[in-house]
């Protein structure tokens, strides 16, 4: 039954990981964020288009995603599992989700606060090292697609720091997440990137 019980966490992560906050937001005031701005389906584009009475929320819930269905499905009784691979699975399945809507066709946003949500759950101080380097990075430089990588390229070197030089332990499963997603927000900012190296990357409140 274990096995029946990790698809179902997975499936149940997807498909709420899936839910497009962004869009969402965006169809409440008439506006489709695919079609403005980034053209990204999340949080920092209806900030860019909405504002923050709008973005602000939309980061929350997409946070909260990643956080429910990590920190919460292994509190259920599912099953005898290691939680950490029952919340890691919910986590994954809802970072992807995130970035593969089904309810969008497969067109979603980059994953970060998603990402962020499980990490919060599973790994905290490496989760808060690395929002300390967005924020840090983002309101520098005020770009936000910069702060994003810098985080993402914080989290495994915070995880590793945390379990080998504090007695906080991370699971090693939990670590090989960080990496994972580290990589998947280089790949989702591959565009950014690319504006990045050219110099045209839209900085924070310009339009």
């Amino acid at each position: 039954m274990n096995a029946v019980h990790f698809v179902l966490v997975a499936l149940l992560g997807y498909l709420l990981g899936g839910i497009p906050t962004a869009y969402l937001a965006g169809r409440a005031r008439r506006v489709d964020v695919r079609q403005h701005g980034s053209g990204n389906v999340g949080g920092t584009n209806v900030l860019r288009l909405l504002g923050w009475r709008w973005g602000l929320p939309v980061m929350g819930l997409d946070v909260l995603k990643g956080y429910a269905l990590a920190g919460w499905l292994p509190a259920l009784p599912l099953s005898q599992a290691d939680p950490v691979y029952l919340a890691l699975t919910g986590g994954i399945a809802a970072v992807l989700g995130h970035v593969f809507t089904p309810y969008l066709r497969f067109r979603g946003g980059k994953g970060v606060a998603t990402a962020a949500g499980v990490l919060l759950a599973l790994a905290p101080l490496a989760a808060a090292a690395a929002a300390v380097v967005f924020f840090a990075v983002t309101f520098t430089v005020r770009i936000v697609s910069l702060g994003s990588l810098a985080a993402a390229g914080t989290l495994p070197v915070a995880a590793f720091i945390v379990d080998r030089f504090t007695h906080v332990a991370i699971h090693p499963a939990v670590i090989w997440f960080t990496v994972g997603a580290a990589a998947l927000v280089v790949w989702t900012h591959r565009a950014n990137i690319r504006r990045l190296l050219a110099g045209t990357e839209l900085r924070f409140g310009r339009r």
